[in-house]
């Protein structure tokens, strides 16, 4: 099939679908009230990045000629006017819901109030903060005495400020203030009055208190408006040979800082002289720049609004479990030899992780421990594992990629750290971004060398852990640990690419192995046997793979996909795609494992893998995917892709139109986020009942 010949989903229009699904859950009365604002302040930064990145790249390709249309699919221009359109559209959806909100936490007695509506009493607690707080860090610029404008920060909120008097004939003048939000709170709670509770933002306080600012015997009107800009965040790389990788990407960062304008938003109700003034200064002429917004910008901020005490306006968020396997004073390393552990982030507890680094840091059986570091946690437990290993004498290498996007500082920070405490630290491989979720530990037993190996599906970070739903392997079965060993001396050897026959290992063997699985289901299909694929999978857009789906369903192969964001493929089409079925589930965890099971003639086969069906995983990244042996875990993994099909409350369909409508039966009402953990925690009980009955008589039992 010829992938340039088949139906697709334009991915930035499949993106933002994607993000109206976020949207939705903020729209959904049947979502706790304060995690309605959260869901708004995650579209918010959704749409932010997608302009950094997305737009931008869609600017950058556009200046391609020729090959821009070929790659894009489509006139850049002409999805650059779609995109505008359909944020546009989505901003008005965004204030309408946010207005609505404000409404019903009213109801609740819960007051998000602006500088107009707060009384004298709550004003002396304001204007008393803003000296106490926010006027230190506040500097504002008077436009008519700079000969260059200020720049912009990307992602800043500033109010752009007009001042002039009513009777004197005086021509205004211009002023910019950045709002210190990185030094203060978005949100002051003022004092509650009985049952209710107040909160202003830090845009508002400053509205509130600009007299003191601006003396008002010179200025008599002054109106403050927010404006933001939004830049390409593309790193930039120095060729520059006599430089280090870390100072390369470091100089980039400061290079980004300054990146090209791809946004601009303003408050709608912002003066036209004062917009005209901005726009010819910023040098903002091409119209899909420009989005007229509300009052308040950066809503990524709502991500953290105050909880007020109010946990009933919360999700209940049930406590992680601990694994059956895993028991208190045995050894994990024991548990593992015995057979695989697959883990269910994060209904599952994280703390298996830590434990099991912090294990082999004081084991002296362990020699060494090498591992691949993403995207790290800001105070992260894994790295103070990974110290605490070196200063018990074991050898630590990391793999350390510099150039996981908007992590970059954070790691360069920990990778100093790393070497600074005596870790082998290795800046990733050349051309290629290192995603695999991987450690690996090296522990003599009986004078062998024995390997303990970590294969995820999501970082090493035990903030997101808490958030994600990922999965992983923890295994000591030779025919894995020995082919992670192999992926671990390519990253110390680049030319020692290794031999894979159980690990799928991009960019070498990944998109190939999972060609030949889909052609193996293709001839089950051919030959009348039962075929299928079930597929969970973040994002779906590589037209490879896709023209290679669309072929297994036009050969009878029943496909099954859950995806969580951009999906190029089309359900349904006639001659194409009969036989596949998406949905989307946006719930309360952001879904982000991905599995893959193949029918394979009865002899199921599964795996799970750090990556997703697009080009640059399969093909520029270095990723890991595993099958999984274990037969109890393949069952457990089989079940829980189930429940998240039978999903009806949080699931979505997939289509054509892209127009998220909720996936509806009459069967009992599916949640499947809730009743996974329902499911595990099942499961970790049965267990425990089964060793209960298998104890012998006078056994000691272990807590």
């Amino acid at each position: 099939m010829n992938p340039k010949k088949i139906p697709l989903v334009n991915r930035e229009i499949s993106w933002l679908s994607f993000n109206d699904r976020v949207l939705q859950e903020a729209e959904d009365v049947s979502v706790p009230l304060l995690e309605r604002l959260r869901f708004l302040g995650i579209y918010s930064n959704n749409r932010d990045e997608f302009f950094r990145v997305r737009v931008a790249t869609l600017k950058r390709i556009a200046k391609g000629g020729k090959k821009a249309r070929e790659i894009v699919g489509e006139e850049p221009g002409v999805l650059l006017e779609r995109i505008q359109k359909h944020v546009i559209a989505s901003s008005k959806r965004f204030d309408k819901i946010y207005n609505n909100l404000i409404r019903e936490l009213g109801r609740e007695q819960i007051y998000i109030v602006n500088e107009k509506q707060i009384n004298r009493e709550q004003g002396e607690f304001v204007r008393q903060y803003f000296r106490d707080k926010v006027l230190p860090s506040l500097f504002p610029i008077m436009l008519d005495q700079v000969t260059d404008f200020p720049y912009l920060k990307d992602r800043s909120v500033y109010f752009a400020i007009k001042l002039g008097r009513r009777k004197k004939e005086k021509k205004s003048r211009f002023s910019l203030i950045e709002i210190p939000t990185d030094v203060v709170s978005r949100f002051l709670v003022l004092p509650a009055k009985g049952k209710k509770q107040y909160v202003i933002l830090v845009d508002d306080v400053i509205r509130y208190c600009l007299g003191e600012i601006f003396p008002q015997h010179e200025y008599d009107t002054i109106e403050a408006h927010a404006i933001k800009m939004t830049r390409d965040a593309e790193l930039d790389m120095d060729n520059d040979v006599s430089k280090s990788f870390v100072e390369k990407v470091t100089g980039s960062l400061k290079k980004r800082k300054k990146g090209i304008p791809v946004r601009f938003v303003y408050d709608q109700a912002i003066p036209d002289d004062l917009l005209r003034y901005l726009l010819k200064q910023l040098r903002v002429i091409s119209t899909e720049n420009i989005i007229p917004g509300s009052r308040y910008h950066n809503f990524k901020d709502f991500i953290n609004f105050p909880a007020l005490g109010r946990n009933e306006l919360r999700y209940k968020i049930p406590h992680p479990l601990a694994h059956p396997r895993f028991r208190q004073g045995e050894s994990i390393f024991d548990v593992i030899r015995e057979s695989d552990v697959l883990l269910h982030f994060p209904y599952h507890s994280f703390h298996h992780i830590i434990d099991l680094l912090r294990e082999a840091s004081i084991d002296p059986r362990v020699l060494s421990i090498s591992i691949t570091l993403y995207r790290v946690a800001r105070n992260s437990n894994i790295v103070n594992a990974l110290i605490n290993a070196i200063k018990n004498g074991k050898k630590v290498t990391v793999i350390m990629e510099l150039q996981a996007r908007f992590d970059e500082e954070n790691n360069i920070y920990w990778a100093n750290r790393l070497q600074e405490e005596g870790a082998t630290v290795i800046f990733g491989v050349p051309h290629l971004k290192v995603h695999s979720k991987l450690f690996l530990i090296t522990r003599k037993e009986e004078g062998k060398a024995i390997h303990y190996a970590h294969i995820g599906t999501g970082n090493l970070n035990e903030n997101t852990a808490t958030i994600y739903t990922d999965k992983t392997l923890l295994t000591a079965d030779k025919r894995i640990t020995a082919e992670v060993a192999q992926i671990f001396d390519f990253y110390n050897d680049n030319l020692r690419h290794g031999h894979y026959k159980h690990l799928l290992v991009s960019p070498f063997t990944m998109r190939k192995k999972f060609v030949q699985l889909i052609n193996n289901e293709i001839g089950h299909a051919q030959a009348g046997r039962q075929a299928s694929i079930f597929i969970k999978i973040n994002n779906l857009v590589d037209r490879d793979m896709i023209a290679k789906l669309y072929e297994a369903s036009k050969a009878g192969v029943k496909i099954r996909i859950i995806v969580r964001g951009t999906c190029a493929l089309v359900p349904g089409v006639p001659g194409f795609s009969e036989n596949i079925e998406a949905i989307s589930i946006v719930d309360k965890f952001l879904e982000h494992a991905r599995v893959f099971i193949f029918h394979n003639g009865g002899d199921e086969k599964y795996f799970i893998s750090s990556a997703d069906w697009m080009t640059r995983n399969l093909d520029y990244r270095s990723e890991t995917a595993t099958p999984i042996y274990d037969a109890e875990s393949r069952m457990e993994m089989r079940q829980i892709l189930e429940l998240q099909w039978k999903d009806n409350r949080k699931a979505r369909i997939i289509n054509r139109k892209q127009d998220n409508q909720y996936k509806q039966n009459n069967l009992s009402p599916v949640r499947a986020q809730d009743v996974i953990h329902a499911f595990l925690d099942k499961q970790a009980q049965a267990l425990k009942r089964r060793r209960r009955r298998i104890r012998k008589p006078g056994e000691i039992r272990r807590n």
